[in-house]
């Protein structure tokens, strides 16, 4: 859908492409991609020469690439239920993924120095969000994949959404009783014939949905359960990128130690890169299908992720390098994520915006473009991005996040405040800070704080206000906490450090077999 010259003159850009165009359908599609644990260094237009993702970097270049796209948690169902409401995790109150034990249970299991807070385990159904307001306002709205934002009752179909394709209260493709190739057991998605699979099914249940609506304006929000644990994929892809992988420099270390865990170093893991390929070529399905439906010029088309890639913890998958960290972690790895918006006749094909972006930007800026007006008692937190698709500029201000549980990954309970270049991290557990300037040390190696006390002070208060203003709940003192454990989980730590490099080793070998016994989720199919 492009916009004449004229009206790029006359000051309408902030418009809704409705009032933009005489000759354009009264309102734009939305194909919304949301992918699961996919960081950013994982896109090859962003800088992987490991992974192959022709279809995303293609969508990539065909819109506006931000830079510094963020979600607004290191894990997933605090991001998910920020991007369909536009608020921080702070304000609706999701702030872990919804399972994950609390208070004094979690602190036995774990053996925590803090009793980490409760949180809202449910989509709030009262709260105006991405799908009821677009079908209030006339689009068909369809949801396939992961939801992972509360129990029955509280499934997309309750939510807003007319259509249901797998969504249900599980995290993991099949709730951690299969894996992403059939038979699997899912209550909102039949499994197909033994050994489809599953990411793809999602693409072709969106692109079954968008041939069935091409008479009215839909909202297709395709969410891969792919490319979350458990990793598989297919025995040509494995081997396809262990050669791949064996024709690369050897690692000189593929595992470090950073704080808690250790931490991958290098991109170089057969079964997660065919697991991303798979993914990839299911984005290109719906892509395509779009085009072959003379749709691609009416439909906005956002790609993004709900955390940072799995470096350390769970599969280990990834390398998020330069930046430090990963999912579940307090650093830039754990959520800066892959940010792409196509507008057609808006963001012209190919440019990039360095301005810091938010999950919490993209509910106000759908619907300034679908030109619905949020209902007013819905607070917002996020911006429309309108303005920078159109090449302008937004008011500068800070972005926040909080965490206060402890991350599977290795994460420690945390506050955080990005104002401009500076990021201030504030620790729960002992009160320190950390203060980096991601201008200068993009990997976050050097801190500050100590250097620059006034700016460390001021980001500090700043914060503090935002964390009582959206109504934060804070950990408290484990008052059974036993020092002698912190030193018990550091041996523990490096004795994995050495597990870990000799079994991702093993991947490599020509001969390798799956092995039931090692580490059930890592398998691949034939």
């Amino acid at each position: 859908m492009k916009l004449p010259r004229s009206l790029l003159c006359c000051g309408l850009l902030s418009l809704p492409f409705a009032a933009r165009a005489e000759t354009a359908p009264a309102k734009p599609n939305i194909l919304f991609i949301l992918v699961d644990d996919y960081g950013i260094k994982d896109v090859g237009v962003e800088g992987s020469s490991f992974y192959e993702t022709p279809h995303i970097d293609a969508l990539a270049r065909s819109g506006m690439r931000f830079t510094q796209g963020y979600a607004t948690c290191a894990v997933c169902s605090p991001s998910r239920a920020s991007i369909l409401l536009g608020q921080y995790p702070t304000r609706h109150g999701i702030t872990d993924w919804i399972g994950a034990d609390v208070g004094t249970a979690f602190a036995q299991k774990r053996k925590t120095k803090l009793l980490v807070p409760d949180y809202v385990r449910n989509l709030p159904k009262t709260a105006q969000n991405l799908p009821t307001a677009l079908r209030q306002a006339g689009y068909t709205t369809f949801f396939a994949g992961k939801w992972h934002l509360g129990d029955e009752g509280t499934w997309p179909e309750d939510c807003g959404f007319d259509i249901n394709k797998g969504g249900w209260y599980a995290g993991g493709p099949t709730g951690g009783k299969g894996g992403y190739y059939a038979p699997w057991k899912n209550p909102r998605l039949p499994a197909g014939p033994d050994g489809q699979s599953l990411t793809l099914r999602l693409a072709d249940e969106t692109t079954a949905f968008i041939e069935q609506n091409t008479k009215q304006p839909f909202l297709a929000y395709l969410s891969f359960y792919a490319v979350h644990g458990p990793l598989q994929t297919t025995r040509p892809l494995w081997e396809k990128y262990r050669a791949k992988a064996a024709a690369q420099p050897p690692a000189a270390e593929r595992f470090l130690m950073d704080r808690t865990l250790p931490v991958r170093q290098v991109q170089d893991h057969p079964i997660y890169a065919g697991l991303i390929e798979e993914m990839d070529t299911a984005v290109g399905r719906v892509l395509q299908k779009l085009d072959q439906l003379g749709l691609t010029e009416n439909t906005i088309v956002v790609f993004t992720s709900d955390n940072g890639g799995v470096t350390s913890g769970d599969s280990y998958s990834s390398s998020a390098l330069p930046f430090r960290g990963g999912k579940g972690r307090q650093w830039e790895g754990g959520t800066r994520v892959p940010y792409y918006i196509k507008a057609p006749g808006l963001a012209a094909p190919g440019k990039t915006c360095d301005t810091p972006v938010s999950g919490i930007d993209f509910y106000p800026t759908l619907l300034a473009l679908a030109g619905v007006t949020p209902r007013p008692d819905s607070p917002i937190d996020g911006v429309s991005l309108v303005p920078l698709l159109a090449g302008g500029k937004i008011a500068p201000r800070p972005l926040f996040w909080h965490y206060p549980h402890y991350g599977n990954q290795g994460g420690e309970p945390s506050s955080i405040i990005r104002s401009g270049d500076w990021k201030l991290i504030h620790y729960w557990e002992d009160g320190r800070d950390e203060l980096y300037n991601l201008a200068s040390d993009t990997g976050e190696q050097h801190d500050l704080a100590a250097q620059a006390p006034e700016k460390t002070a001021r980001l500090k208060t700043e914060l503090q206000a935002w964390l009582v203003q959206t109504g934060a709940q804070l950990p408290k003192t484990n008052p059974d906490y036993d020092t002698a454990w912190a030193g018990q989980k550091q041996q523990d730590a490096r004795a994995l450090q050495i597990r870990l490099e000799s079994d991702h080793a093993t991947f490599l070998k020509p001969d390798w077999q799956p092995d039931p016994t090692w580490w059930n989720s890592q398998t691949t199919r034939d």
